[in-house]
């Protein structure tokens, strides 16, 4: 009996502990005093927003994905932008650039999509292997079709795109290194250690949970 007693006692306790331990990792984020400006991304896989919630709990800007190769258009980018600026909260759109197909045909996708406001943070690209494509791609074809799909969308925008990297694809298509676009560097819970210059947004986490928001979100940082 006594057994089972200690067993049954050991087992809530490490009930207790994980509920403790996501609670902690939900609402965890970097400090607001050393990195005062915060917010999040998103696509339709955050579902439908209440962006009217999300000022109150430390979101002061958000990056919205448009678009993905050449012909994607993420469903819920119109309900998000509009959203975002309804609820007062500053707003960019972000490309995610496959290897798969030509720049200019990516860009001419995000053209179309993404409106010119002139109050809109500037445009970003993410460059992961995550969801990417399996093609394989020489450094310097992937810099041709980046290379045009920036000359466009920085034409387009006037001004300089946002560079969204993962550490395995920067080190294997050298991006910081040939590339001087503001950097937006994924690490999660520790500050980036990569990158040929310091970042200009950190994405944090992947795991905070918002009111208004099912699920998870990303949590990212602007440096000061």
């Amino acid at each position: 009996m006594r057994r089972r007693v200690w067993l049954g006692g050991a087992l809530a306790a490490l009930v207790l502990s994980g509920v403790a331990a996501f609670t902690f990792a939900s609402a965890w984020h970097p400090s607001d005093t050393a990195y005062p400006r915060q917010g999040i991304d998103v696509s339709h896989h955050q579902g439908r927003i209440a962006w009217a919630e999300l000022p109150a709990q430390g979101v002061d800007f958000a990056y919205i994905k448009a678009t993905e190769g050449g012909d994607h258009r993420d469903s819920a980018f119109a309900d998000n932008w509009a959203g975002a600026r309804n609820a007062g909260i500053p707003r960019g759109a972000y490309h995610f650039f496959t290897l798969c197909r030509p720049g200019a045909d990516q860009a001419a996708n995000f053209i179309a999509t993404v409106p010119l406001e002139p109050d809109a943070l500037p445009p970003a690209v993410d460059l992961e292997y995550l969801g990417n494509c399996s093609r394989q791609v020489s450094v310097e074809a992937f810099h041709q079709e980046l290379g045009t799909f920036l000359q466009m969308v920085e034409a387009r925008y006037r001004q300089s795109a946002l560079l969204y990297l993962t550490p395995e694809f920067d080190a294997a298509f050298q991006v910081s290194t040939r590339l001087q676009q503001p950097l937006w560097l994924r690490r999660i819970v520790f500050e980036p250690d990569f990158g040929a210059r310091p970042w200009q947004v950190w994405q944090a986490s992947n795991f905070r949970r918002l009111h208004g928001i099912d699920g998870r979100v990303d949590w990212n940082v602007s440096r000061p």
